[in-house]
């Protein structure tokens, strides 16, 4: 009674439910995927020890499997004597600079805009943007002057990063 096939059948029928139990054990899709396949391969070696209702038994070695990957990790760490005093960056303020920042570049004109965006945000030389935009290197290098001059004098921006101290 119990060969591949049936194997086959309990993976197909039930892979779905023991995937969302792997999932609610590590909270982690990636990890509930390796959990599971490890999980099945072990239950495929005992395949043929495993009585008429294998829910059990896969359940076991499912949350068996995850305890001994929480142990293992755990173990690899190292307590330290002393905790080391490093200041949390205060996240905010970047999100702020960087709200400032993209309004500046909003308030460009298209051209001057496209210009910042594709040699500073996609880091493409000046010749790749001017056939880009359908112009010369030269207009490019001045959009790109004139673009960051006004970006130096926006006060957003301006307090945002240090682009006037450049």
């Amino acid at each position: 009674m119990r060969n591949r096939a049936d194997f086959e059948r309990y993976v197909e029928q039930r892979s779905a439910r023991l995937l969302r139990t792997a999932y609610l054990l590590c909270r982690d899709w990636a990890t509930a995927e390796d959990l599971l396949q490890t999980a099945l391969a072990r239950a495929w070696l005992a395949w043929r020890r495993v009585g008429d209702n294998p829910d059990p038994y896969v359940y076991r070695i499912l949350t068996n499997t995850h305890a001994s990957w929480w142990r293992r990790r755990w173990r690899a760490e190292v307590p330290a004597a002393d905790l080391p005093d490093t200041p949390v960056a205060d996240e905010a303020d970047l999100v702020g600079a960087r709200d400032a920042v993209r309004q500046a570049v909003d308030g460009l004109p298209p051209r001057q805009r496209a210009v910042i965006v594709l040699r500073y945000f996609a880091d493409l030389p000046d010749a790749e943007i001017g056939e880009i935009l359908g112009c010369s290197v030269t207009t490019v290098r001045s959009q790109a002057s004139r673009a960051l001059a006004k970006l130096r004098v926006d006060p957003a921006a301006r307090s945002a990063t240090n682009l006037g101290s450049r």
